[in-house]
């Protein structure tokens, strides 16, 4: 009887540790999991995810591939490692091939390039593991992929416009236009 509720509590295991030093990109993908029913938390470092996973191994993860205190390759490893059922997204704004190649290595069942949303990660994390999930229904558009960027630089910035601007290479002026405006769909 033991052994049926024990294989009950890992099928319907529904723990997301989501790793990522952008504490507002965190944040909302955090919130946005929990409403699609998972047990989803977080960790904004490497050393800080390892001693969540030596702790208690999630059974899914979204890990970001650069962190300020390393590689999340890392935390893939370990995890990997410890929990063989798991499922682990590599997130990251810095996509290129040797990278990917070296996520799915280490146990990452997919990579997806920063900005994605709550529906693009879950697909990833659904998916069969040796399929890959289909396309997004409703992908974003560019300008609202532009507009994401833009308000995650200007909020890394303390909603300072002239640091903005200046690390996005535009105008003071032009960022202000474009701040007013409603964010496109």
């Amino acid at each position: 009887m033991n052994n049926v509720g024990e294989v009950y509590k890992i099928n319907n295991d529904k723990s997301l540790m989501i790793i990522d030093d952008d504490d507002v990109f965190r944040n909302r993908l955090i919130t946005a999991m929990k409403r699609k029913g998972y047990d989803a938390f977080g960790a904004s470092s490497v050393s800080e995810a390892i001693s969540l996973v030596n702790t208690n191994a999630p059974k899914y993860a979204v890990i970001d591939l650069r962190l300020n205190d390393g590689n999340g390759l890392e935390v893939v490893s370990i995890l990997s490692n410890k929990r063989p059922d798991s499922k682990i997204v590599m997130l990251t704004g810095y996509g290129n091939i040797p990278t990917a190649v070296a996520a799915v290595k280490e146990g990452a069942c997919d990579y997806l390039a920063k900005p994605a949303d709550a529906d693009d990660i879950e697909a990833a994390l659904k998916a069969p593991y040796a399929s890959t999930p289909e396309p997004p229904q409703n992908p974003m558009s560019a300008d609202r992929v532009k507009w994401e960027h833009i308000l995650r630089v200007y909020e890394l910035c303390n909603r300072n416009v002239s640091e903005t601007a200046r690390r996005l290479k535009m105008h003071r002026r032009t960022l202000q236009r474009i701040l007013q405006k409603k964010s496109p769909k």
